[in-house]
């Protein structure tokens, strides 16, 4: 079998790669760090585009794994968000997928976001496939976008279609937000979510690279949509009290009550980025043990190990 890998050199494709190579399967790469691509065949291009051309018939590749797109930016500065997500998150993809499609590829597997289901589950059950889409921001619009396209093109060509829905993926080398609590968590300051009891689900990147592998050749995944994680949600407090206990630190969590965030939220004009940090948003991972009869192989404890690790070496 032969893979076509695109964003071979993010956070989640490199990992994915690495496991490949392992597993001595044949790649196709698609990156834009060239000093990353491993030793086999790679296109390298800055964005996947409407007009990008890969010539995929050169390489004859069987499935297809979407790890490419355009994330969030931190202060978004352009004019119209939607117009840049949808270029590479929307266009790029639907481009991608039809060429893939007339090349002979079986399987296109699209890493797509949770927050296609919305930002919170506070007040409502768990998301699982069947609960409503209610994208809150562009990015998840233009993910929702892409999966419609995407299931099109496969009606239309019978190609077939995977989506992944994740959660926030974490592990070594994470980036934004995720990182931005490794620090927190390493000053060992005293931190007010002593009280903040929400539930999040997560998912190690460990446990997401397992489940694609899972979904390349799995006659059940084929044409289905799947919401995934660690099956293990933690408020901020559990996360914050595991992560400095496997950093050494103290635990050191006082006990603010959750108004004082959302009064704080309110005048700072934060409130959407405080729903996010003491609401709650969970999964309901049903479908992926049942339908395809997977269980993480990795626990929290050792994502969460191997993600502190990486970050105190890399300090």
């Amino acid at each position: 079998m032969r893979i076509l890998l695109t964003g071979s050199t993010g956070f989640l494709g490199s990992a994915l790669q690495d496991e490949l190579v392992i597993r001595d399967v044949e790649l196709v790469t698609i990156g834009r760090d060239k000093e990353k691509l491993k030793n086999h065949d790679y296109i390298y291009t800055e964005n996947i585009t409407s007009e990008s051309q890969f010539n995929l018939d050169l390489h004859k590749c069987d499935v297809a794994i979407h790890c490419a797109a355009r994330v969030h930016v931190m202060n978004e500065s352009s004019i119209n968000p939607l117009d840049e997500f949808r270029k590479v998150n929307v266009y790029g993809t639907l481009a991608l997928a039809q060429q893939a499609a007339a090349s002979g590829i079986k399987r296109f597997i699209f890493i797509s976001s949770i927050k296609v289901n919305g930002e919170s589950t506070s007040h409502i059950p768990a998301f699982n496939e069947r609960s409503a889409l209610v994208p809150e921001d562009p990015y998840s619009l233009s993910k929702k976008e892409a999966e419609d396209g995407l299931q099109k093109i496969s009606r239309d060509t019978g190609m077939e279609v995977v989506i992944l829905r994740p959660p926030l993926v974490y592990g070594p080398g994470v980036k934004a937000n995720f990182y931005n609590l490794l620090k927190l968590a390493n000053t060992g300051l005293p931190l007010p979510f002593g009280v903040v009891h929400n539930l999040r689900s997560m998912i190690y990147v460990g446990n997401l690279v397992d489940f694609i592998l899972r979904c390349i050749d799995h006659p059940a995944a084929a044409n289905e949509t799947f919401l995934l994680s660690d099956r293990r949600d933690m408020s901020l407090a559990e996360l914050l009290i595991l992560l400095r206990k496997t950093m050494g630190r103290p635990t050191r969590l006082v006990p603010v009550p959750i108004c004082v965030f959302r009064i704080a939220g309110f005048i700072t004009g934060k409130g959407a980025y405080i729903d996010r940090l003491v609401g709650s948003l969970q999964i309901d991972g049903t479908k992926s043990q049942e339908l395809l009869d997977w269980q993480p192989p990795f626990t929290v404890e050792q994502g969460i190990k191997a993600t502190t690790d990486y970050f105190l070496k890399d300090k």
